[in-house]
């Protein structure tokens, strides 16, 4: 076991010399973590400025599920994916098993509830302020979705970005189902847990100080899309 000091001085020298396994991991972990924000946004979007414009019989049921569902413990989505993906699921012959495919479809599912929940709750206040205006112009649902989408851009870029922290910081469903295979499925989060067991603090250390800038870059870029959006609102 490393002392702390030599850990942390070891670890900014991995992270200074762009040490390949280092790189490696953090490479994959983005990918991963980016194109399953990009699927959940493709979904999550549409999904949100839907149930934000339209009123149907259930409808408070409906919501009810998509705000629990944003808190979905990340293991028992693993689980219900492994179980999917296995030789024994549905979807086994596609051998998706233990590849970053699986990975991205776990954090994929823990991440659509969250956009599709921030979305619905910021189309529905933009829709209550221009829902006449866009009436009178004759604008359908379609384009009325359409409309209010873009209008919130900024605000539901927050929306993406709170999916990316949720989806980049995740363990429990990603380690179920990709197994923390070296040069294959091995992400930041489960190379943390791993190296640490192992007692090879500085990897593990300097992967954390990734993930914390990660945040940090993170909460940045809500700050400042939330003052641009504000800046365009008095604009």
């Amino acid at each position: 076991m490393q002392s702390f000091s030599a850990a942390f001085g070891e670890a900014f020298g991995l992270l200074l010399r762009f040490d390949p396994a280092l790189m490696e991991i953090i490479g994959l972990s983005l990918r991963v973590s980016l194109t399953a924000v990009l699927i959940s946004g493709l979904i999550g979007l549409p999904l949100g400025a839907i149930l934000g414009v339209t009123r149907f019989p259930g409808r408070g049921a409906v919501l009810v599920l998509l705000n629990s569902l944003m808190g979905l413990p990340p293991v028992v989505v693993g689980l219900l994916v492994y179980l999917s993906l296995s030789n024994a699921g549905p979807l086994g012959p596609l051998a998706l098993l233990y590849t970053p495919a699986a990975m991205i479809i776990a954090q994929s599912i823990l991440v659509i509830p969250i956009v599709a929940a921030l979305t619905r709750q910021t189309i529905e206040d933009l829709h209550g302020e221009y829902d006449e205006l866009l009436r009178v112009l004759g604008i359908g649902r379609w384009g009325m979705v359409a409309t209010l989408l873009w209008d919130a851009r900024y605000s539901l870029l927050t929306a993406m970005l709170a999916g990316f922290g949720r989806a980049v910081a995740e363990v429990g469903a990603v380690l179920i189902v990709g197994g923390n295979i070296n040069h294959v499925t091995r992400v930041m989060t489960t190379a943390i847990a791993l190296e640490t067991s192992k007692g090879n603090l500085a990897l593990a250390l300097g992967l954390g100080v990734v993930l914390l800038l990660l945040a940090v870059i993170v909460n940045a870029g809500v700050m400042g899309l939330r003052a641009t959006a504000a800046r365009s609102a008095h604009g």
